[in-house]
């Protein structure tokens, strides 16, 4: 090759070589990797993973694509492949091949409760001003997206961010092992998967903490000072002899965050990093990213970027769709403020979404509305956690909640009959009430499970606005207190 940019990402010979694979046809440029026929592009290395669908059904769809070559464990006609014994690991060792091809890359990993996703991206916003930079795209944060976002990583990147997820214990270790991180963090932890853990939070703090084992010897561990299982972090951190940091409200913490000051253009943070006082901007209002923002420093600071590159990507990080995306929408009379928090859900996020929407300045004759969906696998605990949310809600000084699904019902049951706004079967239902939802002057925030459908009301209710400017539907009347 005359030159890098000429570089491909591999060839099909390097990843036959890579895989221990049999290589049958051309020695092909590859330029990206996908296990989705539908997401091919020209060039690409499909992944023909067996799941709900067996991936080689969709081969010859993408040669049809023009797909270089695919990775296969058994004979596929249409274009050039790679045999392999399994091809789920077959990814897992392109994905460690690409890691040992790039020894000077700098690597984080990042898993949490909340944030994982947010954090990982804002991590990547102040990688991408210190040189060429690689991350996680969406959540591709498990057994597949782990392995393939390493694998997609050029060998000129000079640092990376890698997002690591859980659905049940003993999944963050193997991940984690396979980036090989050189900092690591926990942004925080919670009631999130609980019901694949007897102990409950415990066992989630314990999973959350083994990130920590794949740390490269010497490694930094970021914990969160300011959780209830912020021991399990730090003691796991210790066992691995990795260097420790941490970030929270107590005086004894790395970064410790000493105000945080909303307003309409994001929020002012007065901090102490490393015993120096800070003063700096973010373009997120919401009160958990006063946190958030220490542990993106302290990731930054471990991945060698300067604080002053780490403080300016925190200025111009925006929140990212369905996680805080905010929007005004014009209805008869005047707008409302849209805030799509509707990704993702637990009763840690609810909580940290409630006091941020209870701080926010509210119009004369405007409301805090939330339209709520089901939080989803909190397993036996689902009632209580639902029920829980009323006080905080009452703590925010919420006006009005909107709710949507069966377990929701128990939260809207146990709301005082003034709070009350409607309640739905499905979000569904509730998005075809979207006009009477909101009004002029309100400030509306959709939160819940990506699985309970929130973002169909977080998208109805931004339609209610024309292209013109004007609602697309007419003057219904909405719900009242």
């Amino acid at each position: 090759m005359p030159d890098n940019a000429a570089r491909p990402l591999w060839t099909a010979a390097e990843v036959a070589a890579a895989v221990n694979g049999v290589l049958g046809g051309d020695d092909a440029p590859i330029g990206g990797l996908t296990y989705n026929s539908r997401e091919i592009a020209p060039g690409d290395l499909f992944l023909a993973l067996h799941g709900a669908r067996d991936g080689h059904e969709f081969a010859a769809a993408a040669f049809a694509a023009g797909a270089a070559a695919a990775l296969v464990d058994r004979p596929i006609p249409g274009g050039t492949t790679v045999t392999v014994d399994d091809t789920l690991r077959g990814l897992e060792r392109l994905g460690v091949a690409a890691r040992d091809r790039a020894p000077h890359v700098k690597r984080g990993a990042v898993t949490g409760s909340v944030g994982k996703t947010s954090v990982t991206q804002a991590i990547k916003a102040g990688l991408d001003l210190a040189g060429p930079a690689h991350a996680s795209i969406k959540s591709y944060n498990n057994h597949i997206g782990v392995p393939l976002t390493l694998a997609r990583m050029p060998v000129e990147t000079q640092r990376a961010v890698f997002e690591i997820g859980m659905n049940a214990p003993g999944e963050i270790a193997p991940l984690s092992r396979f980036v090989a991180p050189h900092a690591a963090c926990v942004t925080t932890v919670g009631p999130v998967h609980i019901e694949a853990f007897a102990d409950g939070e415990a066992g989630v703090a314990r999973e959350k903490a083994a990130i920590f084992d794949g740390l490269v010897p010497g490694g930094t561990a970021v914990a969160n000072g300011d959780v209830a299982f912020s021991g399990v972090l730090c003691d796991r951190a210790r066992s691995v002899g990795a260097r420790l940091v941490v970030f929270g409200a107590d005086p004894g913490c790395d970064a410790r965050l000493l105000d945080f000051r909303p307003d309409p253009e994001g929020a002012g943070v007065s901090a102490e990093l490393f015993g120096k006082p800070l003063q700096y901007r973010l373009a997120q209002s919401g009160a958990h990213w006063g946190l958030n923002s220490l542990c993106v420093l302290l990731m930054l600071d471990a991945l060698d970027v300067p604080l002053e590159t780490g403080l300016q990507a925190l200025a111009g990080f925006q929140p990212l769709a369905g996680r805080g995306q905010t929007r005004s929408v014009a209805v008869p009379g005047g707008a409302f403020t849209l805030i799509d928090e509707s990704y993702n859900a637990n009763p840690l996020s609810m909580t940290a979404g409630f006091k941020s929407l209870g701080g926010k300045p509210v119009a004369p004759g405007g409301r805090r509305v939330v339209v709520l969906t089901d939080m989803l696998e909190l397993g036996d605990h689902s009632r209580a956690l639902h029920e829980g949310l009323a006080a905080p809600i009452e703590a925010a000084g919420l006006d009005l909640v909107h709710a949507a699904g069966p377990q929701m019902r128990w939260l809207y049951d146990a709301l005082p009959v003034s709070r009350r706004g409607l309640w739905r079967d499905t979000a569904a239902e509730l998005a075809a009430e979207a006009a009477l939802l909101a009004g002029p002057g309100d400030i509306v925030m959709v939160k819940g499970s990506n699985g309970s459908k929130a973002s169909l009301v977080a998208q109805a209710l931004a339609d209610l606005q024309s292209a013109e400017g004007a609602p697309s539907s007419s003057g219904a009347p909405r719900a009242t207190r």
